[in-house]
């Protein structure tokens, strides 16, 4: 397996979620155990040496990647959820989006001071929700952040808004 077949797994579905926009659809790769086997492996490898000890997963695609990372890793996980679907105490973030605001949650006692975290979600598209997730563990004490994507949609330069932090992508559109 190598980036360009993972690449070319990776479904186009047009005008998903509307018109005009082209959904990268990463159902196929997950089918794949080649495929989904060499991402988890790539991210492992990335991530391996970096004294992370808590694996965050964004809801909800990213809570795929994120479990077997974690497994591997042999660290904890824990998960962003939208509003209201957490059900213990919780901080919130809300940012920005094109046309409104969105918000995600965790739990008050998912990341402890000191703790060295990588957010993992399956795409890096605008950067809004990594920015939120980045900022809630640094709010909650994480030394260290990460973000770990499957697919960065480098032409939206949700990049720009990480700059602090290590962020590492496995495919580029």
């Amino acid at each position: 397996m190598d980036i360009q077949k993972l690449k070319d797994i990776i479904r186009d579905v047009a005008d998903f979620p509307k018109k005009g926009i082209i959904f990268k659809d990463i159902t196929p790769l997950l089918s794949n155990p080649e495929a989904f086997g060499f991402v988890i492996d790539l991210l492992y490898e990335h991530f391996k040496n970096k004294d992370i000890n808590k694996v965050l997963a964004v809801e909800s695609r990213g809570f795929i990647f994120a479990a077997p990372l974690a497994y591997k890793l042999k660290c904890g996980l824990n998960i962003f959820r939208k509003p209201g679907k957490l059900p213990y105490k919780t901080l919130s973030h809300t940012y920005e989006l094109e046309y409104g605001t969105d918000s995600i949650e965790i739990h008050r006692d998912a990341v402890t001071k000191g703790d060295n975290v990588v957010i993992i979600d399956d795409l890096l598209a605008t950067g809004g929700t990594a920015k939120a997730a980045a900022c809630l563990a640094r709010e909650m004490g994480a030394g260290t952040v990460s973000a770990g994507f499957v697919i960065e949609l480098a032409f939206l330069n949700g990049r720009d808004k990480l700059k602090e932090y290590d962020i590492y992508r496995i495919i580029e559109f």
